[in-house]
This record gives structure tokens, C-alpha cells and sequence, in this order.
């Protein structure tokens, strides 16, 4: 892996990222594939609409296939017809989030399976070796995510796991020269704590950082705080991620604060229930203002739905249950978030972010 800065205005940084599956320039959005597979798109249409890199997920994808399978189709980019980059999470939210259906100990976690209640076990080093073995671009290391607000003995505790944790996963890669691994810093709303885990984690020189435990259960504004100030604690010449956000307001706040990518089901779950995401703001298709409305659903979106389909035809679909609906509106939410990326980039190389920033918000 290799990342430029290419240039900065103000705190709102231009790049290029080198991964072994080809160049992301960024700042840029990455839709989510959960199950190798972004909801209701072909890989076709993920390259139609821009995106550069995707996401799936560790959990999801031990559960189900599960590694054997995806090593013998030759890797989770041939399994899924994707040949860009792959960044997969490592499966240390769904895990956190299973509340009753784990147990956390020093040495790793060990969780019950939401498909079936079988038991399965997460350690730093099994979590890189099946990332490795999927043959990703980025891997995230195990991390503890706890959801806010949470005791500051919970908070000590993730952060102190985090740090041991992102140890073991570096010293258990295989693979540097084709799967970067990421770190990601915890500590929810704590500055201090948030200071003491980058600091940690940046001791251990991985090639890019993530900021995590956010955008789960705390305010907007708390949530833009704690992203500022973690990005400023990390490495100017290394990616920054930060982790589960993807409206329009969230990204540019975040490309504000200082980093680079984003991720988020938000695009995709929003079109297959109905609510399409465009530069004037978002509104539900169903409505019944829009079942004899003949224009596009964003008048200024040059996407494949826009030029060929009105609000009244998407209605229609919606409104009679076609599987057509949800498909053209999770794709032209893809579109709109990997544009608005593009204008982002243009926006920063020309030196008129702030214009930019103030007009989309």
C-alpha cells in the first residue's frame, strides 16, 4: 500500500491510495457488501456509479460462507466478481453488538452465531489470518467496540484491549505486501482516552489508522468532536477512516475534519425502503406528491436512473412491490455519494473546499 497526500485546504485533505487491486483517490465513500455482495447492485453497476473501493465484512462472511469455500474460489475478489480494491471490517461491532450472545475475555471473544446459535471464536490472529486468506486489500484488526454512553471503566477497558489487541494483529501478518492492515482508535467521547489510544496505536507504525466507536448512540455533535479531535492525532501522511457514516451532512462534516474514508449501509438501506438521497435533500418516493411528478429525482444527477426514469415511474414501482424500485434508487444513492466525492476532491485541489463545504450543507 502507498498513500500521497496530493494537497490540503485547511483541514480537508486530497489523495491517492495504491492498494494491490488498483488507485482510490480521496476522500471517497465505500458502499457496503456485507455478505460479498452491495445490496441489490452488480459489480457492474458499483463501477457504473463510480465507487472505487468496497466493503465487506469479517463476521458475516466466517458465518457464511465461511473461508473454505471463498479460499477455493480463489480469493473474495474472484467469489464476488469484484476486481477494485476490498476492505473488510473485523467483525468487532457485530460481534460487540451481539450483547447476550458473547463473552469477552483477555485473549479474544467468543460469540453465538445469529444464524444458528453455534459458538465461534474471535481472536486477533484468526481475525488477519482469514482476512489474509480472503485475499483483501485493507484489513481492520479486532478491535472492542462498546456503544454510548458506556462507563468509564468500560472505555479504559476497550481501549487497553484495542492497543493489546491491534499488538497481536501486527505481529500476526503474513501478507504485508498485498493486505494493509488498519488500527482503529477507541475511547468514545473521552478526549484522553481517545489521545492515549492513538498515541498507542501509531507507536505501532500500521500503514493506515481508523477512527471507530462512533455513530453508536451518541449525538451528531458529539460524534463531529470526537472525529476532529481523534483526526488530529494521527499521522498526516497515513489514510484515515472513519467508520459507519454515509449522509450527505456526515461525510463533508467528516472531509472538514481531516478524513479521508467513509463507509456506511446508509445509501443502499435507504433505497431499497424508499427515501432517495439527492443534492437538494432527501425525500420518500412514496409520498404521494410524487406519483404524477415527471422529472428526475435530482435534476442536477447525470446518473443512469436520473436520465431515464421520472419520480412517478419509481413511485409506481414502489408503490406495486416491483424488485426494479429498490435497485434504481439504491444505485443512484451510490451515485450521489460517489459524486458529491468527486466534487469534493475538485473542490480541494482548486483551494475552494470552504465554497463548497457551506453550499452542499
Amino acid at each position: 500500500m502507498k498513500f500521497d497526500l496530493i494537497t490540503r485546504d485547511g483541514s480537508a485533505r486530497r489523495g491517492r491510495l495504491q492498494l494491490a487491486h488498483g488507485v482510490v483517490e480521496t476522500p471517497t465513500f465505500m458502499p457496503v457488501g456485507t455478505a460479498a455482495t452491495v445490496k441489490g447492485l452488480t459489480p457492474e453497476d458499483l463501477r457504473e456509479a463510480h465507487s472505487q473501493i468496497v466493503l465487506a465484512n469479517t463476521y458475516h462472511l466466517w458465518l457464511r460462507p465461511g473461508r473454505e469455500i471463498i479460499e477455493q474460489a480463489g480469493g473474495l475478489h474472484r467469489f464476488m466478481h469484484w476486481d477494485g480494491p476490498i476492505l473488510t471490517d473485523s467483525g468487532g461491532f457485530q460481534v460487540f453488538s451481539l450483547q447476550e450472545r458473547r463473552t469477552l475475555d483477555e485473549d479474544g471473544v467468543t460469540f453465538k452465531s445469529h444464524l444458528d446459535g453455534s459458538l465461534h471464536r474471535f481472536t486477533p490472529e484468526t481475525v488477519i489470518a482469514f482476512e489474509e486468506a480472503l485475499g483483501v486489500d485493507i484489513a481492520m484488526v479486532l478491535d472492542v467496540c462498546v456503544k454510548l454512553p458506556a462507563s468509564q471503566a468500560e472505555l479504559e477497558a476497550s481501549v487497553r484491549l484495542t492497543t493489546a489487541w491491534a499488538k497481536r494483529a501486527a505481529a500476526a501478518r503474513t501478507k504485508p505486501e498485498a493486505t494493509a492492515v488498519f488500527a482503529i482508535v477507541q475511547g468514545g467521547l473521552d478526549e484522553r482516552l481517545r489521545e492515549r489510544s492513538a498515541l498507542e496505536l501509531i507507536e505501532l507504525d500500521f500503514p493506515g489508522y481508523a477512527i471507530g466507536g462512533l455513530s453508536v448512540g451518541e449525538t451528531r455533535e458529539e460524534m463531529y468532536a470526537a472525529a476532529r479531535f481523534s483526526a488530529a492525532l494521527l499521522p498526516q501522511a497515513k489514510p484515515r477512516y472513519l467508520m459507519g457514516v454515509g449522509t450527505v451532512k456526515d461525510i463533508v462534516t467528516a472531509v472538514e475534519c481531516g478524513i479521508d474514508m467513509f463507509d456506511c449501509v446508509y445509501p443502499t438501506r435507504c433505497g431499497r425502503n424508499g427515501r432517495a438521497m439527492t443534492r437538494a435533500g432527501e425525500f420518500h418516493i412514496k409520498n404521494a406528491t410524487y406519483t404524477r411528478d415527471f422529472t428526475p429525482l435530482d435534476p442536477t444527477c447525470d446518473c443512469y436512473v436520473c436520465t431515464n426514469y421520472t419520480r412517478a415511474y419509481l413511485s409506481h414501482l414502489f408503490r406495486s412491490d416491483e424488485m426494479l424500485g429498490p435497485r434504481l434508487l439504491s444505485y443512484h444513492n451510490v451515485y450521489i455519494l460517489n459524486d458529491l466525492m468527486r466534487e469534493a476532491r475538485a473542490a480541494i485541489e482548486q483551494g475552494s473546499w470552504a465554497a463548497f463545504r457551506d453550499r452542499i450543507l
